[in-house]
């Protein structure tokens, strides 16, 4: 599953936030920072989704 949504989050960044954190805050960030320009929304996606996984339940 990491794998896949690792893929994910490189072709469509916010899909991987949702996938990892629901829906919420860093899901509505990830999809402003993806439509300004896809690197730093890409940036903002891999850091959440590769991040602590102690985080992963916080909101």
């Amino acid at each position: 599953m990491k794998i896949t949504r690792l893929i994910l989050t490189v072709i469509i960044p916010p899909i991987g936030v949702f996938l990892k954190r629901g829906l919420g805050w860093p899901f509505l960030i990830s999809i402003v920072l993806t439509l300004l320009a896809y690197v730093p929304g890409l940036v903002y996606a891999l850091v959440i989704v590769l991040g602590d996984e102690k985080k992963s339940g916080s909101v």
